[in-house]
């Protein structure tokens, strides 16, 4: 059953990144048809598509009552996505980052991070027998992520020159892409089912708690497409897309999905989530000053990234 569990998992995974891909394909082919601005489509479908694994599995998990991988799956894929694709993108080439990224959006990603530690510490800041996300602090941060959302497209479409090139372009087909949408929006679905029924029963066989289970093979699977955009952008010489995409990926996935997720059921924690919240924020600070001297990570810069994120997989094993 174990070995059944497992090419469950790396199907649901499948499924999961190529209903991801569809799913961006036919909606910004949707928006396009509508007359949305390039920029917004970035924004808002591509960030979402780009998020639906962790969505999908944070969601699932949540109402099925698996709090740990519904956690776990969105502070792990935070480490993953802060020091292992970013850290992997520099690695491969020095990564140039925006001084608007490190003045506005990333410092944003601490702070909520942080809010987040303080939200989750029941046990040590009230006393409470456990630590719990509430249906009120999941309010909280989907209200923080409308204001958020709200504020960098209005900034972006302020800055952004006019552009009249999309006049020339071919027009989507509606059907084709309503057919993409819809198709990769149920890939989407059956995957994050799919992941959190075979890495539930994995973790219960192999007597590992759901939590490692969230921070360590789902929180990878699920961002792999943050992963492989990021080599590719780095490969082609392009990474300062990388960087852009991670810290708007990890306030995605803190405010909308975590948010969503504990609307939906409120989650019941361990003492480990406040560890594991603390050093996303400790690595997100650290990620932050290693960039800010000349708004770039250097490759000496991206492997000690690695090094920390396999320091961090040693550590979770070991406790």
């Amino acid at each position: 059953m174990i070995t059944l569990n497992i090419a469950i998992l790396v199907i649901g995974f499948i499924f999961l990144v190529k209903g991801a891909d569809f799913f961006v394909d036919g909606s910004s082919a949707i928006a396009r048809l509508f007359k949305i601005p390039s920029v917004v489509i970035g924004l808002t479908i591509v960030s979402f598509g780009t998020s639906l694994p962790e969505l999908a599995v944070s969601l699932t998990s949540a109402i099925k009552g698996v709090e740990g991988i519904a956690f776990g799956n969105v502070v792990g894929s935070n480490i993953v996505n802060l020091m292992l694709v970013a850290g992997l993108a520099a690695a491969i080439s020095p990564m140039k980052v925006e001084k608007s990224l490190m003045h506005k959006d990333f410092p944003y990603s601490i702070l909520i991070t942080a809010a987040l530690f303080f939200l989750l510490s029941d046990v040590k800041l009230s006393g409470a027998e456990q630590n719990v996300i509430s249906r009120a602090d999941g309010l909280v941060l989907l209200s923080f992520f409308i204001i958020f959302m709200f504020s960098t497209v209005s900034y972006t479409l302020k800055s952004q020159s006019e552009d009249t090139s999309d006049e020339d372009e071919e027009k989507p087909s509606a059907v084709k892409s309503t057919i993409l949408t819809v198709i990769g929006l149920a890939g989407v679905i059956i995957g994050g089912q799919a992941v959190v029924k075979s890495a539930r029963f994995i973790a219960e066989a192999a007597g590992m708690s759901e939590t490692l289970i969230g921070l360590t093979i789902v929180a990878f699977g699920t961002s792999l497409p943050e992963l492989v955009t990021s080599i590719i952008a780095a490969r082609k010489g392009e990474n300062d897309i990388a960087m852009g995409n991670v810290i708007g990926s990890n306030i995605f996935n803190i405010l909308f999905i975590l948010g969503l997720s504990t609307t939906v059921k409120p989650l019941l924690l361990d003492q480990f989530c406040t560890i594991d919240t603390l050093l996303l924020l400790a690595a997100s600070s650290l990620v932050w000053l290693l960039a800010r001297p000349k708004y770039k990570l250097s490759r000496f810069a991206g492997i000690l990234m690695v090094l920390l994120y396999c320091a961090y997989d040693a550590y979770i094993f070991i406790r």
